[in-house]
Parts: structure tokens; C-alpha cells; sequence
């Protein structure tokens, strides 16, 4: 007979998770220990947000729910953050929290607070282990988690309840079924607007990368020729030197003055799983108003950031291919050299310096580093810069908070991806205020033992807002950092690897020799301050 923790462990086992991440607490011990045991590894993080975005990293290596685990107090509270971002980026994840039992809480009040009261307006679902009905609960958090659109499920286990016997009974998890491929008049009809289209674009977003999509929307574009942009978080679905594609975008206004004219030439725009939540506002209903606009979404649209003339909710990828066969292979595209014009108009847009800056960088460490690595990115004027330069040769291959944005998840992602997939290079981009946030976590990533390259970039300054207040004629305040950072010092105290760099013959040979250790290496890159003005 097992008890309540050892059921929701081997139940989270069965579903494929082998990695859980957090911080101890009295209240939680014997869930800890009964994931040990049955072959869930417990990793403990210096931060409960950072265990989150490591838990995200191993869920974008496996395709796992990601599981956190925290203790009671501010143990729940410390994680909320992530909690939203992983709501906002349908990230798949169970979150476990120790509680006080109700009947010590009536009259015991230490770190005591309703956890499911401030976790269920940001989670797809919070829910109580009850006795006589773990298996049921645990499933349901795991089916909630997974079904489109993915998201976070809080699960509160009382301390008496994790170690109770519990009467193990046999339950069947419930196999998710998407909503089938798209049909009926509606689709006839907007399979022959995209037979006669002169000037058919694709968008494409997160929808299609949970619904794992990315082969089918591929092969329609190339097949078919028909240009694709992507949000930052679906960047590599065609891949990026494919003369198909026409990158990622979102957040970039310099890359909007070359693609939102691209758009408004379309006469037919096929939005494949894309949801605009990473967009800024100047890309609501961008295209021309006479623009035929076919929707396939995993969930229905009521956002509003923009409408469709024909929305349908289904299986993007079998829809996409179903869409795209009455159209002719033959058929212009376009023509006049219009695509690959934009695409060499978004690369003289986005050209390094000269000597040593941020897209200098960026550009040296696309060359240098693996077509096959995955990288991660924190949230600043240098993510918006990387999102765009970067090419992405494979989809996931580029993991950020999109829809958030939160800053301090670089390194915690690269971690978590790391202990699930060590045979892959894996390099985080962050900028030194995020590196700022998550310095205790350089711990876990010394107790990894594996080899991640960390590239900040160090300007003092808090570069992107810093642009905002200046453009508005404000004074300077809160956005420069008054002293500066040693983060060599720090990361090898830490028993990194570390480097100053401040050219570009320095970064190119500091990254070559970081490839090839068997350590993981801090890069400290000093980039001028004011260094992204007319950049991004």
C-alpha cells in the first residue's frame, strides 16, 4: 500500500517526467522523497522562480510537464511570477505545494495563506489531493496541464495526507484528443481564396510548437512558396536561411518598417497557430483591409488583437496540409524577387558594427557556435536584437519569456534543458542586470557538473528602458547601475570558468575555447553604454 506522495510520483512518472525542481520545506519532505524513489530526480534551485524556469527548460527538452515543488509560504508565493509566465507562454506545468492541514490552519497562523486563492487566477486549474482520490486528482493536473492551450496546475497536498496510506487503485490516464482537422464549406471556401491568392503569406506562433505542427507548416511553405514570419517563440519552425522565411518578429519597430509593408501586400494571410500575445501593438490587424484572413487556432480567438474572415478551431498541422492542396505547386508567388528583397532588406537592417558591440557579438556567436545548440535569452534590449539576428535552424531552438518577458530565466532555462539534454550545446544570452537576479543559481549550475556557456551582455545600465526614458526627455533615474559588477570573480568563485571580454577577437577566441570545455563558462562581454540607440 502506498501513501498519497508515493501515488502522485508514480503517476507523474508514468506521464514521462524524470526531473522535478525547487527548494526543500519541511512540508514537502515526504514528497521529495517518494519522487526519489520512484525515479524522479529532485533538484534543488537557490530560488523557487528560477526552479520554475529551469522545470520549463526540461519540459522544452523533453516535452514533459515541467514540475516545481515548493513548501509552504514564501515558498508558494516566491514562484508566481514564473507561474504567469508559464500561463502566458503555455508552458505544461504542475506545481506542488506543501500545505498546513485546514483543521491547524483554523487555528494556526505561521506562513499561513490561501495558496489556492492567489494561484488559481494566474493557473489553468488549482486543485487539493483529497483522500480517496489522489490518482483521480494527480491525473486530472496532468491531462489540465497538457491540453491545449498548455498551462500551470497548482496542486496543494495537505502534510498529514502525503503520507497516508493510500488504497492504490487502478485508473486509466486520459488520453487528450485535439479537435480534428478542419472541414466543411467555410474551409472549401478558404482553400479556394489560397488556390487563386497572387500574394499568400503565412504568420505562425506558439499554437503551432505545442500542437508540434512545425513539419507540416514547413513543408506547406516550401512546397507551395509561400513566405512565412513567425513570432520569437516559433522562430526556427522553416528554418531561417530558408528563402521562405522571412524570420521572427514581435517586439523589433525597425523590423516592423521592413515586414508590416511586406504584409500589407499579402491578399491572403493563413495565421497557423498564431497567437499574437507576444506582439507588440502595431501589429494589430496589420494587413490591408481587402486582405483575406484564414485562421487556424488550437483554441478560439478572443483576444481581438486581430479578427478573421474564416476562423477555425482544429489540428493546425493537418489542416495547414489539407488547406494548401488545391493549390497549384506552379502558382506566382508573389514574383518580382519581392521575397528574397525582404529578406536581404531584414539583414541590412540588423548589420553588426564595425568593431565590437551587441550585434558584433551576436554575429561571431552565430558563426562560431553549433547549427544544433539551443540558446536561451533573458528579457532586454539585447533579446529583441538576438530574436532578430539569430538565425534558427530547427523550431525550439531558441527558448525566451515571450509572452512575459521576464527578466532572470536565461540561465535557469539553460540549465534545466542542460540536465535533460546534456549532449546538446547549450548557451544562455542575458543581460547583466537579469545575470544580476539569478547569481545564487550559478550554484545549481556548478551542481549540474555540465558544461553551459553564460554570455552577458554588460553595459551597467538597464539599457532598454533607459532608451524609453530618454525618448520620452526624462531625466535619468533608477535605470544605471552606480557601480560595477565583477562577474568574473563571481562566476569563478562559483568554480566557473570566466572571461572579461571587450573586442571581438577576444569574444571569438573566449567562445571557441568555452565550446570546447568540459566546464561551464561565464562570458562578461563590455558593451558601450547606449550601445542598441538605432539598433532594434
Amino acid at each position: 500500500m502506498a501513501n498519497a506522495a508515493e501515488i502522485i510520483a508514480k503517476r507523474l512518472h508514468q506521464a514521462g517526467v524524470r526531473k522535478a525542481w525547487g527548494i526543500p520545506g519541511g512540508e514537502v519532505l515526504t514528497m521529495i522523497k517518494a519522487l526519489g524513489e520512484t525515479g524522479i530526480e529532485f533538484i534543488m534551485a537557490r530560488h523557487e522562480n528560477a526552479a520554475g524556469f529551469m522545470a520549463e527548460g526540461t519540459h522544452h527538452a523533453t516535452n514533459t510537464p515541467a514540475v516545481l515543488v515548493a513548501t509552504i509560504g514564501p515558498g508558494v508565493a516566491n514562484a508566481v511570477n514564473f507561474i504567469v509566465n508559464a500561463q502566458q507562454d503555455k508552458v505544461p506545468v504542475i506545481y506542488l505545494t506543501g500545505r498546513v492541514d485546514p483543521k491547524e490552519a483554523a487555528v494556526y497562523t505561521h506562513q499561513v495563506f490561501d495558496h489556492a486563492a492567489l494561484l488559481r487566477p494566474i493557473s489553468k486549474a488549482s486543485l487539493e489531493i483529497t483522500d480517496g482520490a489522489v490518482e483521480e486528482i494527480i491525473d486530472k493536473a496532468v491531462a489540465i496541464a497538457m491540453d491545449d492551450p498548455p498551462g500551470p496546475v497548482h496542486v496543494d497536498i495537505p502534510i498529514s495526507l502525503a503520507g497516508k496510506p493510500q488504497l492504490e487503485r487502478e485508473i486509466k490516464p486520459r488520453v487528450a484528443v485535439r479537435h480534428g482537422t478542419a472541414s466543411g464549406a467555410n474551409f472549401e471556401l478558404a482553400q479556394a481564396w489560397l488556390s487563386e491568392a497572387k500574394k499568400p503569406l503565412m504568420i505562425a506562433g506558439v499554437e503551432a510548437l505545442y500542437q508540434y505542427a512545425e513539419n507540416d507548416l514547413a513543408e506547406f511553405c516550401t512546397s507551395l512558396g509561400i513566405p512565412l514570419i513567425t513570432t520569437y517563440k516559433a522562430k526556427g519552425i522553416l528554418s531561417e536561411d530558408h528563402p521562405m522565411s522571412l524570420g521572427g518578429a514581435g517586439l523589433s519597430p525597425k523590423a516592423n518598417q521592413v515586414l508590416l509593408p511586406f504584409v500589407q501586400q499579402a491578399d491572403v494571410i493563413v495565421l497557423a497557430g498564431y497567437d499574437p500575445i507576444e506582439m507588440r501593438d502595431t501589429w494589430r490587424s496589420p494587413w490591408a483591409s481587402d486582405c483575406k484572413i484564414i485562421e487556424l487556432t488550437a483554441i478560439p480567438n478572443t483576444h481581438y488583437m486581430h479578427q478573421a474572415d474564416i476562423s477555425f478551431v482544429c489540428d493546425v498541422g493537418s489542416s495547414v496540409t489539407v488547406l494548401g492542396k488545391k493549390r497549384n505547386q506552379d502558382a506566382e508567388s508573389w514574383g518580382g524577387g519581392t521575397i528574397a528583397n525582404t529578406r536581404q532588406m531584414l539583414k541590412q537592417t540588423f548589420l553588426p558594427e564595425n568593431d565590437w558591440g551587441p550585434a558584433r557579438l551576436i554575429k561571431l556567436a552565430r558563426e562560431i557556435i553549433p547549427r544544433d545548440a539551443v540558446i536561451t535569452a533573458d528579457t532586454g534590449a539585447h533579446r529583441i536584437l538576438l530574436s532578430q539576428m539569430w538565425e534558427c535552424y530547427q523550431a525550439r531552438s531558441m527558448i525566451q519569456s515571450s509572452a512575459l518577458c521576464t527578466m532572470g530565466c536565461a540561465v535557469p532555462m539553460a540549465v534545466g534543458y542542460k540536465t535533460s539534454k546534456p549532449e546538446t550545446p547549450v548557451v544562455a544570452f542575458t543581460g547583466d542586470a537579469g545575470m544580476e537576479m539569478v547569481l545564487g543559481d550559478l550554484a545549481t549550475l556548478r551542481d549540474s557538473a555540465l558544461p553551459i556557456i553564460i554570455i552577458v551582455f554588460v553595459d551597467a545600465s538597464l539599457a532598454l528602458i533607459e532608451m524609453k526614458q530618454r525618448n520620452l526627455q526624462y531625466e535619468n533615474v533608477g535605470v544605471d547601475a552606480k557601480g560595477d559588477t565583477d562577474f568574473v570573480k563571481i562566476a569563478e568563485a562559483y568554480d566557473l570558468n570566466a572571461d572579461w571580454v571587450t573586442d571581438a577577437a577576444g569574444f571569438s577566441a573566449s567562445l571557441t575555447k568555452a565550446l570546447a570545455s568540459d566546464r561551464s563558462t561565464l562570458l562578461a562581454c563590455r558593451i558601450n553604454r547606449k550601445s542598441y540607440d538605432g539598433k532594434i
